[in-house]
């Protein structure tokens, strides 16, 4: 049974938990065996930071939580644990409910003036080149998950 981080900020929802173990069920539900961050049960940033780690080591492969969180871009720590999983080799899945190119989203440039990349992607470059990226639901992801892993 392949092993699933769950990467996203679902962590940060008052009930974290039981949507962690929602999610878990959904992986179980394919034959994945799903790994959410407040599995370690951590409480000080250095512990839950070592525990996360340590659960994208055990994974087999990352699927993440791309839609927008406190802004106009994923979480920047959702970011560093696909930057993590990318560089262990992992194989990184993501999912997000609009797949409109950041540029036709935001526009040629920002707010603050700054320019946004036009390379069609939904989301920065960086990650788009290190993901499959799924266009819907958490379990759309999944099932675009299982059936990658069965024609494997």
């Amino acid at each position: 049974m392949k092993k699933i981080y769950l990467a996203g900020f679902d962590v940060f929802y008052p009930d974290a938990i039981q949507r962690g173990e929602r999610m878990k069920a959904a992986c179980k539900e394919r034959n994945l065996c799903g790994l959410f961050p407040c599995d370690n049960q951590a409480d000080n940033a250095h512990d839950i930071f070592q525990g996360n780690v340590a659960l994208i080591r055990q994974a087999d492969i990352v699927v993440a939580n791309l839609n927008w969180f406190r802004g106009q871009e994923m979480d920047c720590g959702t970011a560093f644990e696909i930057g993590y999983a990318y560089a262990m080799g992992k194989d990184i899945w993501g999912y997000l409910d609009d797949d409109t190119p950041m540029v036709e989203q935001l526009g040629e440039i920002d707010e603050n003036g700054f320019s946004v990349e036009n390379f069609g992607a939904p989301v920065n470059l960086m990650i788009a080149q290190s993901s499959h990226i799924v266009c819907g639901s958490f379990t759309d992801c999944l099932d675009a998950v299982r059936k990658h892993l069965d024609e494997s």
